[in-house]
């Protein structure tokens, strides 16, 4: 059987994705998402926005802004997992424990820290003004990413590659401190297009924000052929020839052309086409490969509450494998249920069969729930909540009864139903072989449970 290549790929919520976003990161990997062979890991980098960016407003935008944009171009969420990074509170949890193994003179090394200090020192202020822990611990939060899903290819510019090898770093660290023979993560490679596009922007330099030369992706038509009217070009009037290997112009056209759309083009430059009419056959191609999904985008961004039921079933997709790995990896680290650490010694097979229990907590608005854990500690069920504490001890002596159990599953989760109502319910598991199997450990369990 082919093993399937994990691909994990994020983008920093900053800003809004222009043409030279789409062809370079976008476009790429949503070819990439159509290999059969490739399981492919898409997320919004909201939490690496908070670095970067202190503008709530700006950042909410940009998340549903490139979220649309990951959409509108043909991202099917049915064979891939598209999150929010912030939805998956794994993630963070991750991040405290290999922070706990990184050492503090990896990040010392990481190129933005070094470039932020060089900086300071420059301009004659103290090394580390205005750096904050999130800047520097920046490179740990990506290896928390990478290393949660155990990603095989990274896909990242050259200027990523570092933070890719300290990720395999941090995860060799962990393996051999906590591995004991066991290899938990999956030493990532950066994977590096070479025939990615980088297009030229208005002014011919590498197209991005910073230096205002972007050409508008999605906004409008009308903006988009503002900006290509913009594009500087030579002052060769129409009629004299073109050199095409030197117009940023022809490049952008390259990008998107097939090879006979390329070789016309080269053809009418070199024979003299003027610049304005050029300017207005780059529109008409751009327009026409991506006016449908400018009209999708646009659909999106008006209806969010789409976007975002859309990334909760993604974010199930993504907990689902990340939940019971963070449980190994607690367990590995020595965060485990005292409850097994105890039981173990002195339970007979008999008693551990019948270790399961009930514990009730009072919730912050003041209701009642009820957990079930198993024998090993993990929690079988977790009730609905109730107006007091003997509504819900009632609940868990019926339970206990040895009657029947309604049991309903639904998906990769399950409920308990008693008197027509909902009780109680499971977590949500990988696939439906978990499913069913706990279903039987919680039959085992209520067989019946003694005090």
């Amino acid at each position: 059987m082919t093993t399937r290549t994990r691909i994990l790929t994020g983008i920093t919520t900053t800003g809004t994705p222009h043409l030279g976003n789409y062809a370079g990161a976008i476009r790429p990997a949503i070819l990439a998402s159509e290999d059969a062979n490739a399981d492919s890991f898409y997320f919004l980098a909201d939490y690496h926005a908070l670095i970067k960016c202190d503008d709530p407003h700006r950042i909410q935008r940009s998340r549903m802004e490139i979220a649309a944009t990951w959409l509108a171009g043909g991202l099917d969420v049915n064979r891939v997992t598209f999150y929010r990074q912030s939805d998956i509170p794994e993630i963070p949890e991750l991040t405290w424990l290999l922070t706990c193994v990184a050492a503090k003179g990896l990040l010392n090394r990481a190129h933005a820290y070094k470039a932020s200090v060089d900086k300071n020192v420059e301009n004659g202020e103290d090394p580390d003004a205005g750096i904050s822990m999130g800047l520097y611990s920046y490179p740990v939060l990506m290896a928390a990413d990478i290393l949660m899903f155990n990603a095989h290819k990274v896909p990242v510019g050259r200027d990523q590659i570092q933070h890719v090898e300290m990720a395999r770093d941090i995860g060799q660290r962990f393996n051999h401190l906590f591995g004991n023979g066991k290899e938990f993560f999956t030493m990532p490679e950066a994977l590096i297009e070479e025939s990615v596009a980088t297009l030229p922007g208005l002014d011919g330099r590498k197209m991005s924000k910073s230096y205002d030369n972007t050409i508008p992706l999605f906004t409008s038509a009308k903006d988009m052929k503002d900006a290509i009217s913009r594009i500087v070009t030579d002052s060769r009037a129409p009629g004299e020839a073109k050199d095409p290997d030197n117009s940023h112009l022809f490049t952008l056209y390259q990008a998107f052309a097939t090879k006979a759309q390329e070789a016309q083009f080269r053809g009418e430059l070199l024979e003299g086409l003027g610049w304005g009419e050029a300017k207005n056959r780059l529109f008409q191609l751009l327009d026409g490969q991506l006016g449908e999904a400018r009209e999708r985008y646009h659909q999106l961004m008006s209806r969010p509450s789409d976007m975002e039921d859309l990334l909760q079933v993604g974010a199930k997709k993504a907990r689902a494998v990340a939940a019971p790995f963070l449980a190994e990896l607690r367990e590995a680290v020595g965060l485990r249920s005292f409850v097994n650490q105890a039981a173990a010694p002195v339970a007979t097979k008999k008693k551990a069969a019948k270790a399961a229990r009930f514990v009730s907590f009072r919730e912050a608005d003041g209701s009642f729930r009820f957990r079930l854990l198993a024998a090993d500690g993990e929690q079988l069920l977790l009730s609905r909540n109730f107006a007091d504490g003997k509504a819900a001890g009632a609940v868990t002596k019926l339970l206990q009864s040895g009657d029947a159990l309604d049991v309903r599953a639904e998906a990769l989760s399950f409920s308990v139903w008693l008197d027509g109502a909902a009780v109680a319910d499971s977590a949500e598991y990988a696939d439906q072989a978990s499913r069913d199997a706990a279903i039987e450990a919680l039959r085992v369990a209520l067989a019946p449970i003694e005090d």
